[in-house]
């Protein structure tokens, strides 16, 4: 609804609402306008505000503090593109975890199918010093992910961010930089030239508005999104204080699987990692390995839209008992195999067909559905 967009930003002027006490209001009330108008002794049924909360909503939620309309008029002179959960554009994984950005500011090529998670992304995150292996592994699991269909997500910092994104493009994959200041600041200033690429050939988001700085505490609260967009995150090389663990554990929340690249205990960087591991997260042994693993992730739901009726053409035999086995869900090569009992070459001739016919769609790891 175009006028939530007003109350969502209001909302997140309230000192002491939080991402995840938003969500809580907003699902209360049915919606935040209805919330804005709410008296006072109706916030006390929600859950998890505390007195001093409530307080601040009554004392900063009065017309002569905020007017929800004209804060969005004067917001948007310089923060002209963001999205709030109420929009259709507002990625649908983000939606999902408890903390979703009230604001999600973004710049670059915004793709819709992207948003609603039909594009499946996997964030690459790690120590800003990493050794040339770690820069190495980075670099071959992010291009052969690109070459499997998958989008790469990280919060563009030095070293694995920066790799991460870096080798995306060049493989002409799509990538995401998720900042911790406005999508409008660069940091580090190294990567001004990779700024610049992300933003014609990717996106870049932030939940901070426009000349926000760096400041420590931001970037924690950053990687929660990177976790939140992606369908799994993979930690390449992270010392035991990093910020790539909080990722991991981000990620664990959301029930994101986690990925790790194993190292060696003699290398200081990967011991965060090893200590991952130990915790159960899955070891990469290979790209191979891991796009095995990955295609493992059940396929999301397809978002409820308006019922459109489909008229199927007149298929061969052979076509069509191939494509029976294609659903709404995502099925692996191998048991169409196991059903068809046809031959590994007629099979791909059949699915190429299916393809150029607009029947069904390939997904990552050798998976089909149906459009």
């Amino acid at each position: 609804m175009p006028e939530e967009r007003a109350y969502w930003l209001a909302w997140s002027q309230i000192s002491g609402i939080g991402a995840i006490s938003l969500k809580r209001i907003a699902r209360h009330f049915g919606s935040l306008k209805d919330a804005w108008n709410a008296p006072a002794n109706a916030f006390g049924a929600v859950e998890g505000l505390n007195s001093k909360a409530i307080n601040a909503i009554i004392r900063e939620r009065t017309p002569n503090s905020l007017e929800p309309e004209q804060l969005l008029k004067r917001h948007l002179r310089h923060n002209p593109q963001f999205w709030t959960p109420d929009d259709s554009e507002y990625p649908r994984l983000l939606q999902e975890i408890p903390s979703p950005p009230p604001l999600l500011y973004y710049c670059g090529r915004v793709l819709l199918a992207e948003n609603q998670g039909d594009t499946p992304l996997i964030g690459i995150v790690g120590t800003r010093y990493p050794t040339e292996y770690g820069r190495r592994w980075t670099s071959k699991i992010t291009r052969y992910l690109v070459k499997h269909g998958f989008g790469i997500v990280s919060g563009m910092a030095a070293g694995i961010d920066a790799v991460a994104h870096d080798s995306c493009i060049k493989a002409g994959g799509r990538t995401i930089a998720v900042l911790g200041t406005g999508v409008d600041t660069v940091y580090p200033l190294s990567n001004r030239q990779l700024y610049r690429q992300i933003e014609q050939n990717g996106l870049i988001v932030s939940e901070y508005p426009a000349q926000t700085k760096p400041e420590r505490g931001n970037f924690p609260a950053r990687n929660r999104i990177i976790a939140g967009l992606c369908r799994a995150v993979l930690i390449m090389e992270a010392p035991k204080k990093s910020g790539a663990l909080i990722t991991a554990r981000f990620a664990n929340d959301f029930n994101r699987d986690v990925y790790v690249l194993p190292g060696s205990l003699d290398n200081s960087q990967s011991l965060g990692c090893l200590e991952l591991l130990n915790r159960g997260a899955h070891v990469i042994l290979s790209e191979e390995h891991l796009l095995e693993m990955l295609g493992t992730m059940p396929y999301l739901d397809p978002i409820e839209r308006s019922p459109v009726t489909q008229t199927l053409p007149q298929l061969e035999p052979e076509l069509e008992r191939v494509f029976q086995t294609i659903g709404t869900g995502a099925i692996a090569l191998d048991a169409i195999a196991q059903k068809t009992n046809l031959p590994p070459e007629r099979i791909m001739a059949a699915l190429s067909q299916l393809e150029i016919m607009d029947l069904i769609v390939q997904l990552p790891g050798m998976r089909y559905r149906r459009t």
